[in-house]
């Protein structure tokens, strides 16, 4: 019995060392050391993410449909769990849209850092709609047009996408557009996409210079203004969420 009782734990032993390996402890990207998280909410989850050239990051796993932005052109491997790998060629300032459910490895072919900022959205989305840009791919399409667009002092708002929760757009402003003020209603997820020494201004706190890359979180009926003094060209994203009345001022 004692041979047979070895073999068959050797045989288990082998087994388990051939599998592939798991997920991140936490079942999501927390744990995984080149996201690093910057706001979170009942709404959304958002990372700043940075993985040097020609490295990888840690297999971690994704519950909640999210969606990514791209800093800098890059390629990079997409490698999920049990599917074959998937080669991406992403743009400075792309937008994609991913449901959850999987656990998967990103891997940088580039000679620069790939960097992005990761979006976990924690409420049931529903079904996605692009408007003016192929964020979901394979999903519905809505209207984009002159109705949808807007431009005024220097600035154009175009719509990107939306789900039953969330609503995206792009704000492109031009270098003459020194000041902007952003009024949230709902609470709103702010990414500066480009732009070089852009500044807020928020009463009773002193100027910050932002970097490309930050996020903000702007509470609901807040209003929040930006300055351009490089008198540059510069865009950032927001990201609405319906419901996020309730994220008041306290």
């Amino acid at each position: 019995m004692k041979p047979l009782l070895c073999s068959a734990l050797l045989l288990l032993t082998f087994s388990l060392s051939a599998q592939a390996p798991v997920p991140l402890a936490h079942g999501s990207v927390p744990g995984e050391p080149h996201h690093h998280l910057k706001i979170e909410n009942e709404y959304v989850r958002a990372y700043y993410v940075e993985v040097p050239p020609h490295e990888d990051t840690l297999l971690h796993q994704h519950d909640n449909d999210y969606l990514f932005v791209t800093l800098g052109d890059t390629e990079v491997i997409n490698a999920v769990l049990g599917k074959p790998e998937v080669k991406l060629a992403l743009k400075d300032g792309e937008v994609r849209f991913t449901r959850g459910g999987f656990a998967h490895v990103a891997r940088n072919l580039s000679d620069k850092p790939f960097r992005n900022v990761t979006i976990e959205l924690l409420k049931p989305q529903g079904a996605p709609q692009n408007i003016c840009a192929q964020v979901a791919p394979g999903a519905g399409q809505a209207p984009c047009g002159v109705l949808q667009t807007e431009k005024r002092n220097g600035m154009e708002y175009v719509p990107q996408f939306q789900t039953d929760a969330t609503t995206v757009y792009l704000v492109q402003l031009a270098p003459d557009a020194e000041q902007t003020t952003i009024t949230a209603n709902p609470g709103t997820l702010f990414v500066l996409l480009s732009g070089t020494g852009i500044q807020t201004v928020v009463k009773g706190k002193p100027e910050e210079t932002l970097a490309v890359g930050e996020v903000m979180w702007l509470l609901a009926g807040s209003n929040t203004r930006f300055s351009n003094p490089a008198h540059k060209s510069w865009s950032y994203l927001t990201l609405s969420f319906k419901g996020s009345e309730a994220l008041h001022k306290h």
